[in-house]
C-alpha cells in the first residue's frame, strides 16, 4: 500500500521538476541578457546560440542598446548625436586655443538612424550630414556697431570678425532706420548662423545719429550691447566731405558747405557732416533707453595707432576671451592705417579698400580753427558724459 501511494505521487513529482527546470532557464537567460545590456560581455559571446531565432534575438538586443547609447534626447529638445555633441565641444575648444587637430575616425558623426527619425524623436532636420561644428541658428544680433560714419567702424568690423566667436553681417542691414517696417523676422534672416556661445553683430554707423534708433533696438533687446567708434569731430567732417566729394566732384567746397554766412561765421549744423560730430547731444538721446554701462566708445585714432589695445577693450565688453592680440596686425606705411596678417577665412594679409585711406584734399587753416572752437564745448561735455577723454583739441 505504502508502495502504491509513493507511485501514484511521482508524476506530480516530475511536473514539479520540469516546471522548476524551466523557471531556471528564464532565469538564467534573463541574468544573461540583462548582463550584456549593461556592457558586461563581450561582442563575441561564450554562449552560442542553438538556432537561428536565438541569435536574431541577441542581434536585435545588441542594436537597440547601441541606438539607446549613441543618442541623447531630452523631451522638448531636439536629439542631438553623442559623437556629434563630443566633437564639437572639442573643436571649439582648439580653435580657442588657436589650435585646430585632426580627431581620430572612431570620433566621426554619428548620424540618427532612420527609424529615429521616422517615430520624431529627432528633428528631421537633423537627419542629413552635419558639419563639424553642427549647424548651428540665425540669432537678432547681440552687439551692434551703431557709429559714427567715417569714424573707422568697417576696421573695427573687419577686426572682430577674426575671432571665432564673433559672427557679423558684411554690408550695413540699415534696419533700424531705413528698413524697420520689414519686421525683426526679416532682420534675423539677413543674420549668420551661430553656435552656442557666439556672438552676432552687425554694424551700421547711421544708427547713432537717429533719433528713432534707440527705441527701435530696446524694442528687441535691452540687453544689446552698443559699440560706437568716434573720431576728432573736425578731421571725420573733412573725411566726410571727401568721400562725398569721390562720388560728385562738381559739389560747392568744404568751406562754402561749413557755414551758414561765412562773413558772421555761423556754423552750419543742418549739413550732415558738421552735425554727426556732435556727439553729446546724439548720446543723450541713447541714455534715455541704454545705461551707460552697455555703451562702449572705441577711439577711431587708436584703433590707428594702438588697433590690439582698442580690440582689447571691445573684446573685454562683450565679454570674450582677448584673442585677436598685436600678432594680428602690421601697419601699412603707404595706406597709413593697420592690416590684418591674416583676414576671416584666409591665410593670405588684408587691408580695407582702396575707398578706406583716401588723401584729404587741402581746408582753409581758419576753416578748421573755427570749427574747432565750435565742437570744443560738444566735446567737453562728451569726454564728461563717457568718462574718458579723447584728446582731440591737442
Amino acid at each position: 500500500m505504502a508502495f502504491s501511494r509513493i507511485s501514484k505521487l511521482d508524476p506530480p513529482c516530475r511536473g514539479i521538476f520540469r516546471k522548476a527546470a524551466v523557471m531556471l532557464c528564464t532565469l538564467f537567460t534573463s541574468l544573461f541578457l540583462l548582463h550584456c545590456l549593461t556592457g558586461r560581455c563581450s561582442t563575441t559571446s561564450p554562449v552560442k546560440a542553438s538556432s537561428g531565432r536565438a541569435a536574431g534575438l541577441f542581434e536585435d538586443f545588441r542594436s537597440l542598446r547601441t541606438k539607446r547609447l549613441a543618442y541623447q534626447w531630452t523631451p522638448g529638445s531636439e536629439l542631438t548625436g553623442y559623437g556629434v555633441a563630443r566633437r564639437s565641444s572639442r573643436v571649439l575648444a582648439d580653435e580657442r586655443s588657436g589650435q585646430v587637430s585632426e580627431l581620430p575616425e572612431e570620433e566621426s558623426f554619428i548620424l540618427p538612424p532612420p527609424d529615429l527619425v521616422a517615430s520624431r524623436k529627432v528633428s528631421p532636420r537633423f537627419a542629413g550630414k552635419l558639419s563639424p561644428l553642427g549647424e548651428g541658428s540665425k540669432k537678432l544680433p547681440q552687439a551692434l556697431i551703431i557709429g559714427v560714419k567715417k569714424g573707422g567702424t568697417r576696421a573695427l568690423l573687419e577686426f572682430l570678425r577674426v575671432h571665432p566667436d564673433i559672427r557679423a553681417v558684411g554690408a550695413e542691414p540699415h534696419f533700424f532706420d531705413r528698413n524697420y517696417d520689414n519686421g525683426l523676422e526679416w532682420y534675423r534672416e539677413l543674420m549668420p548662423k551661430t553656435l552656442e556661445g557666439q556672438i552676432t553683430m552687425e554694424k551700421t554707423p547711421s544708427y547713432f545719429v537717429t533719433r528713432e534708433a534707440p527705441a527701435r533696438i530696446s524694442a528687441m533687446s535691452r540687453d544689446t550691447k552698443l559699440i560706437v567708434v568716434v573720431r576728432d569731430p573736425v578731421t571725420r567732417a573733412i573725411s566726410d566731405y571727401t568721400q562725398t566729394l569721390s562720388k560728385k566732384p562738381d559739389i560747392p567746397s568744404f568751406e562754402s558747405l561749413t557755414f551758414k554766412n561765412r562773413t558772421t561765421g555761423l556754423i552750419d549744423t543742418s549739413w550732415s557732416a558738421i552735425q554727426i560730430g556732435i556727439y553729446a547731444k546724439h548720446l543723450d538721446n541713447w541714455l534715455h533707453y541704454f545705461p551707460m554701462e552697455q555703451i562702449l566708445f572705441v577711439s577711431g585714432e587708436r584703433l590707428i595707432s594702438d588697433p590690439a589695445g582698442e580690440l582689447g577693450r571691445v573684446q573685454d565688453f562683450l565679454g570674450l576671451k582677448r584673442i585677436i592680440t598685436d600678432k594680428h596686425f602690421y601697419f601699412n606705411q603707404t595706406k597709413g592705417f593697420p592690416c590684418l596678417k591674416k583676414a576671416e577665412g584666409s591665410s593670405k594679409p588684408h587691408c580695407l579698400g582702396k575707398t578706406k585711406g583716401r588723401t584729404h584734399p587741402n581746408i582753409d587753416p581758419e576753416v578748421v580753427q573755427r570749427l574747432r572752437d565750435f565742437y570744443r564745448p560738444f566735446n567737453m561735455k562728451f569726454y564728461q558724459m563717457t568718462g574718458r577723454f579723447f584728446g582731440w583739441e591737442d
